[in-house]
This record gives structure tokens, sequence and C-alpha cells, in this order.
């Protein structure tokens, strides 16, 4: 179980010591990234990251988690790593890092069984983003794939579903363009470090990306695109959506992979059906015979995910106007014009973190609370009634 779970799954905001096991988990990201699990466990052994990093290699020896590596080689790179030098460099690269013990860090995330323990990110996460679908599938689809799965990202794009995929060719790269050409948002998860473009011709992509949403990483700047990387990405690709829908996928697929990360994470499984002559659809269809949600449009990703509720007519007032609920109008009385703090949002309204950030998304959905920078919030001006 995560360390931030054990102390109490309380986020810390603020105070030295949260300081400096910033950058101390910071540093243990840098050195193993991809470890999630065997990285919690040698901090928990240790009680904190800073205890940890200061432990000798003989120390190191004694603890779980370490692997292959060596406690001797991971003492060495370790003492090769200057800390204070980290977040300068990352903020020269224009890349931002979020600890899971951070308001900023995703809630989906943090529930999976290893989280990173820190992300990197390019672009900004927003709390709508936790209203999120996963689209994966072959790096070679048919043009049936590319049509369907463009289809798709668009029409969820359109009702302000937050798109994420992984930026490879094929099905990754048409999700990430059908949410961008409905001006919507879309997610990117990396299987190399931020300023590293995979594959390159997606150079383009990768910006429009960050400037409509975000890309992410465990893997710290400079991390090539190395095999092992992309199976330890899919846990986060499914970890960040509500569901995964698998397009088109031959039988061993990465597309799957995922999958089986969303099962196990308690997430919705879909799949789109195909021709039955084409060696891309057995993927889709064997998961179909498992149960999982046939997907001919993203109304039934909606239907299947109780989205289509949202904005029912029983939710509308006099006039057409959009009803919110008893949260959502505690917390649109305390915003203003001037932007205030997720914080001050918190403390004011007497309600859970989880609760808040739950009611400012769908505010933001329903047009009303717009995200500004800092963790802050404002009202966008449009009328109630």
């Amino acid at each position: 179980m995560p360390l931030s779970r054990k102390e109490g799954g309380k986020r810390n905001t603020g105070g030295e010591t949260f300081l400096e096991d910033r950058i101390y988990w910071l540093g243990w990201q840098f050195l193993m990234p991809g470890s999630g699990k065997r990285l919690w466990t040698l901090v928990e052994y240790f009680g904190s990251p800073r205890a940890a990093w200061e432990a000798s290699a003989r120390e190191l020896a004694r603890a779980p988690g370490i692997g292959a590596e060596g406690p001797d080689n991971l003492a060495q790179r370790r003492a090769n790593l200057d800390l204070d030098n980290l977040v300068v460099e990352l903020e020269a690269s224009g890349i931002s890092f979020t600890c899971h013990n951070e308001p900023g860090y995703p809630e989906k995330l943090l529930s999976i069984y290893d989280p990173p323990p820190v992300i990197f990110v390019r672009g900004r996460l927003e709390a709508r983003d936790s209203l999120a679908v996963a689209m994966v599938g072959s790096r070679k689809p048919s043009p049936y794939g590319q049509l369907v799965a463009e289809r798709l990202a668009k029409d969820l794009a359109a009702v302000e579903v937050t798109v994420i995929s992984g930026m490879a060719r094929g099905i990754d790269t048409v999700a990430h363009k059908g949410a961008l050409a409905a001006n919507g948002r879309t997610l990117a998860v990396m299987g190399s470090g931020l300023d590293v473009v995979y594959p390159r011709e997606n150079k383009r992509l990768m910006e429009q990306i960050i400037a409509n949403g975000a890309v992410i990483s465990e893997f710290p700047p400079g991390s090539p695109p190395e095999a092992w990387h992309f199976p330890a990405r899919n846990r986060i690709i499914s970890g960040l959506a509500l569901a995964t829908v698998v397009v088109e996928a031959g039988e061993r697929s990465g597309a799957l992979i995922t999958a089986d990360f969303a099962l196990e994470q308690g997430r919705d499984v879909m799949a789109v059906p195909g021709n039955i002559v084409n060696p891309l659809s057995r993927g889709p269809h064997r998961l179909i015979k498992q149960g999982a949600k046939l997907v001919e449009d993203a109304d039934d990703i909606l239907d299947e995910l109780g989205l289509k509720k949202l904005f029912r007519p029983n939710q509308m007032g006099d006039g057409g106007s959009v009803k919110m609920s008893a949260d959502e109008e505690a917390l649109y009385q305390l915003l203003e014009l001037d932007p205030v703090s997720l914080d001050e949002l918190i403390v004011k309204s007497g309600l859970t973190s989880q609760k808040v950030m739950t009611a400012l998304m769908y505010l933001e959905i329903k047009g009303f609370v717009r995200q500004m920078p800092g963790k802050s919030y404002t009202r966008t001006g449009r009328n109630l009634f």
C-alpha cells in the first residue's frame, strides 16, 4: 500500500517536511522510474524518502525493493544526482512535476495498486480530466479502425470527456487527433521522458496536446522509449480513465495489456467489434466474449458509464437552465470573478477535498467555472437562468 495512505490518506500541502519529502521523492523517481511498487516498498521500509536517500549502501542491501540493480549501483547513481539542480533543470525544459500527496496529482491514478510517486507533466492537468476515457488499439489499424477511433474521440470530446491515449502510431494518434478536432481535451501518457518525442513524426501532435491538455510520464527527462517502459505506462493510461475502449488489436497487442490493467483497477473495459476475417478484430472480439461492453458509438460509452444522465431533461430548470447539486451550489456561491484557491474553497465549504474536486469538475462541464493557474477557480460569468 502506498505510504501516503498509510499516513492517513491525506495530502500534505505545506510545511518544511513536505518540501523536503517532495525533492527526495523527485530524486527517487529519477533513479527508479517505472518501479512504483518497488519504490513504495523501499520508502516504507525506511519511513520516508529522505531517510531512504540518506541510507548507506549496506543499509540499502537489507531493504526490500532494490531488485537486480544492486545497492552499490543504486548508491553510486544516487551520489551522482544533484537534487538542488533537478527542479531548475525541469523548469528550463518546460516540465513540471507533481507528487502523489499534492492536490494536482490525479485522484484516479492515486487509487491504483502501484501509482508512480511522482509524475512529470507538460501542459496542464485539470479537475475535469477525471471525466476521461482511454482509447487504445493497433499501431497499424485498418481504415475502418481509424474512422471509428476518430469518430468516437470527436464525439466524446464534444461532450467534454477527456480522451486519453499513449501517442503511439495508429489508434493512439487518431484518438488524440479526433479529440483535438473537436476542440476537446486530450492527455498522452508517454513511455519516455517528456523531452523525447516518440514517434518522431508526432512532434507537431505533441505540441498540440500540450496546448490542449497535457503529456504525462513517470520517466524523467532524457529517458529513451525502451520496450519495457510501455507496459509500465499502460497501467497509467487505464488508471487515469473511467474506462478503456479497445478499437482494433491483435491477440498479443499492447492494447490488451492496457485492458487487463483496467480490469485489475476496477475500471470498465469496452471494445469495438470489427470484421471477423480481420486479425485485428480478434482482440476486441475476445474482450466482448469475456463481457466487455460492445461499442458502436460514443452514446454506448456514455450510457455504460452513466454519463448520459448528466444533462437529462429533469436536470434542467425553468427556461432550460442547468440545475446544480447542493455541493455545486455551495461552491458556486463561494466563487467570484477573481480566482479563489482550491484550499480556500475546501476550508470555506466544509466539504471533503474529494467532494470539492468532483463538484468543481461538474461545474466546469456545465460551463459555470473555469480553472486558473495555481489551482484556483473563477466564475465564467455564465448566467444561471
